[in-house]
């Protein structure tokens, strides 16, 4: 939406059209500030995106949300029963799988980017 927009746009604007509370905006505009994403300027009420949409990838907002280099999918019980013979071996074997699928999914994301994203948007309408 800040992306696609003629003039600066604000958080009560931004959480009209998602369906939250500006508060809840202003959080997520906060990550995205202090990764270099969205600049706001004194004098101008509203919120710009800073980089081209064809050079920002999904990877890169999604770690600016999630404050977080690599996308975690899944979460493990951390403390199975070593009695049982599931309970002992699951967690190896599922954070081995699980590093393998949110590896892939890190990769699809860094190969996608903004503007593919208002591409597809643009195809429905």
């Amino acid at each position: 939406m800040i992306c696609e927009s003629q003039k600066p746009l604000t958080s009560e604007q931004i959480a009209a059209s998602v369906g939250t509370n500006a508060s809840y905006i202003r959080k997520i505009i906060g990550l995205l500030k202090k990764e270099g994403i969205i600049e706001s300027r004194r004098g101008i009420g509203g919120f710009t995106l800073k980089p081209k949409a064809e050079k920002l990838t999904l990877l890169q907002i999604y770690q600016a949300v999630n404050e977080t280099q690599t996308p975690r999918i899944f979460d493990l019980h951390q403390n199975p029963s070593d009695e049982c013979i599931v309970g002992r071996h699951i967690k190896p074997v599922l954070t081995d799988m699980f590093a393998e699928i949110e590896d892939a999914f890190s990769h699809s994301l860094a190969q996608k980017t903004l503007a593919d994203c208002i591409s597809l948007m643009r195809k429905r309408l």
